[in-house]
């Protein structure tokens, strides 16, 4: 049962606060030495070189630099302003522009961060401005974006590639269906609270003159093709079998300059600023890539693998009761640690479980990164609602963001639903 307790003590260590790479690390140390003896990680430089080495994962930091690069060009800003143009007549316009230019912002920059504070700073307070429901905008706003965890090219379905070994062009593939069903639910729910609360987001006085209008549609098309270009060109790539997902962040990173270029923020402190930021984060994750191969050495040598394994195997309900149990632990743990920290330490323990129930990896996968997008939104600990308080106006309480995401986590709660009973519909077990 040590390992069972070690998983137990550095899970608690988390939620304390203790820094993620030396809990884990810090954990398998004292747990492992303690069971095994020192020389139970007699074999960590071989799997830190193959970290190292690790092509698939060689991905992260390119889309990183990608993700940064985009927001410093002020991609988010011109393309609100354009989607605000084109919706704002319509009732509940500017919330629906908001899940748009989240679904660009994921599938362009991916950095979740980042499209929540530019999307706050730029399109709450025009949403206030026009008298909508401060629950409704702030919900919005958090919701669209986390699209980023989701919609393809996403860090998190890289990082689940390579833990359960699969390609993750497959993955990019297998997540558009939900990503865009996901972005429908969100569409829709507005619409129709709008329709029942008019009063909750009124539509913007448009100007009558067509002339202007139709500046303001051109003006709109030239915000939104290049990011979509670029989106099509990394991702279309990918699909066609043209280019590997590595090859194509790398390609991505160079498009992003030359948007940067067209949208005239190039210059060489941009790079090198955006260059610093991304070894940050990258250093970030792979020093919690480490740990938690650390911590998984001494969780399977000291027998917790085996243990979990044969208690997972038993349950009842099979396949589905394992998949049940499965999204909510994650969905529990997610209200307190981090998708990365889910990803590196409770898939691989699940994931042995999981081929021996004959479930398709990719569904699995899927099931995971929609479960894991939640996270961002649940309170206590949703990034999300921390990013979007940190900017929002003095007049926007907590809890009103609390109340506003509450619809979309219901609604991401309902698609993962859909995605457990129905994976068909997604082309999911092809």
């Amino acid at each position: 049962m040590i390992g069972i307790v070690m998983f137990f003590v550095a899970l608690l260590m988390l939620i304390f606060g203790f820094p993620v790479a030396f809990t884990f690390g810090g954990v398998a140390l004292i747990f492992g030495v303690f069971a095994e003896g020192p020389d139970i990680f007699a074999f960590m430089p071989f799997r830190v070189q193959s970290i190292m080495e690790n092509v698939t994962l060689m991905a992260v930091p390119l889309f990183i630099f990608m993700g940064i690069v985009l927001q410093r060009t002020k991609l988010a800003e011109q393309l609100l302003e354009a989607m605000g143009k084109l919706f704002g007549g319509v009732r509940g316009g500017l919330a629906i522009s908001t899940v748009l230019v989240g679904a660009l912002l994921a599938a362009s920059t991916g950095v979740v961060g980042a499209s929540v504070v530019a999307m706050g700073l730029i399109s709450l307070p025009v949403m206030l401005k026009y008298n909508y429901d401060k629950a409704l905008a702030c919900g919005t706003i958090c919701a669209s974006g986390t699209l980023g965890q989701i919609i393809p090219p996403s860090i998190i379905l890289i990082i689940l590639g390579d833990v359960l070994g699969i390609p993750v062009g497959d993955l990019f593939q297998a997540a558009l269906a939900p990503g865009l069903v996901l972005i429908g639910c969100y569409v829709v729910y507005i619409l129709i609270y709008t329709w029942l609360k008019p009063e909750a987001a009124p539509a913007l006085p448009m100007d009558d003159d067509l002339s202007y209008r139709h500046e303001q549609y051109v003006r709109a098309l030239k915000a939104i093709i290049p990011p979509l270009a670029l989106i099509l060109i990394v991702l279309g790539s990918i699909f066609a079998g043209i280019a590997t997902p590595t090859e194509s962040s790398a390609l991505g990173g160079v498009g992003a300059l030359i948007l940067a270029a067209l949208y005239g923020q190039f210059n060489w402190k941009m790079v090198y600023e955006a260059s610093q930021e991304t070894v940050k984060i990258s250093a970030m994750v792979f020093a919690i890539l480490l740990g938690a191969t650390a911590f998984s050495m001494a969780f399977s040598y000291t027998g917790g693998d085996y243990i979990v394994e044969e208690l997972l195997s038993d349950m009842p309900g099979g396949a589905m009761g394992f998949l049940i149990l499965s999204m909510v632990a994650i969905m529990i743990l997610g209200f307190f640690i981090d998708f990365v920290e889910i990803s590196f330490i409770i898939v691989p323990i699940l994931a042995p479980v999981a081929d021996a129930l004959g479930i398709a990896p990719v569904w699995f996968a899927i099931l995971i990164a929609m479960n894991l997008q939640t996270s961002f939104l649940t309170p206590p600990f949703g990034f999300s609602l921390f990013y979007l308080k940190g900017v929002a106006p003095a007049g926007v309480r907590t809890m009103d963001i609390y109340r506003g995401v509450i619809p979309f986590i219901l609604m991401q709660v309902g698609v993962v639903i859909t995605i457990l009973l129905f994976p068909e519909w997604y082309g999911l077990l092809d």
